[in-house]
């Protein structure tokens, strides 16, 4: 474990030195931006729907204990934007678009093309891994923003819908907790998480062996290995900003 640690910290480093050298392969990178988009953005939407219900159906529940229900669309909102948006986009892009960016390294690592590239000079980190990573960091943020407005759209429909909240409340609530700067923050999350989840497909794809076998353990590693890794992250960031 301390070994495959040391080299996926190596990897990063040798993916940081590498993105800022020319070219920059932007056909790569917009190619696997849209393609995380088109795996992730549907399940994504989908996700927060019931985050949001739950969400506003426990923070409800809560502040009606308190008789404070006017606060109820502040408290959704903050667990909506801090918490759940970043980490439902990290996983989703860990699951959906992680696992198919492994399997494609794998696939290329046991087919050998990878040492091919080294053969002719081509550095795969370069041509391979910083398009991806960049890519998944850069779609990261946009996904958050989806996952936000479809779990606050949830969240008030449920809240005034099925527990009879008063919609003027909700809406007068949102400002009274909730800041613009909790909105910035989540979308750095979402960025670090997206670039993390990113980096962990590529390292296990590349270093995927054993066959198609290897491959399929590859993908699997990576769902689990990045989501304890991404909220380990999501501790840090929520323990340092707030």
């Amino acid at each position: 474990m301390i070994r495959v640690s040391g080299e996926f910290v190596a990897m990063t480093l040798d993916t940081v030195r590498a993105a800022p050298r020319r070219p920059f392969h932007w056909r790569e990178f917009l190619q696997q931006a849209w393609f995380i988009v088109s795996v992730s953005a549907l399940p994504t939407a989908l996700v927060s729907i019931p985050f949001g219900a739950v969400l506003a159906l426990q923070a409800g529940n809560l502040i009606r204990q308190f008789g404070a229900q006017s606060f109820t669309g502040a408290t959704a909102v903050l667990g909506i934007v801090r918490e759940a948006s970043p980490v439902v986009t990290a996983l989703m892009i860990a699951g959906a678009a992680g696992s198919a960016i492994c399997a494609d390294l794998g696939a290329r690592k046991i087919r050998e093309e990878i040492d091919a590239l080294e053969v002719l000079g081509i550095d795969p980190l370069h041509r391979l891994v910083v398009p991806r990573v960049a890519a998944c960091a850069f779609v990261a943020p946009f996904l958050n923003g989806l996952v936000t407005t479809v779990g606050l759209i949830a969240s008030y429909l449920f809240n005034v819908i099925a527990q009879g909240g008063s919609p003027g409340s909700y809406l007068q609530s949102f400002n009274s907790l909730a800041e613009l700067s909790d909105l910035w923050v989540s979308e750095l999350k979402a960025l670090v998480f997206g670039a993390t989840a990113g980096m962990i497909a590529c390292f296990k794809g590349l270093t995927a062996a054993g066959g198609p076998k290897g491959v399929g353990e590859a993908v699997n590693q990576t769902v689990v290995f990045a989501a304890m890794v991404l909220f380990a992250e999501n501790f840090l960031i929520t323990v340092a900003v707030w």
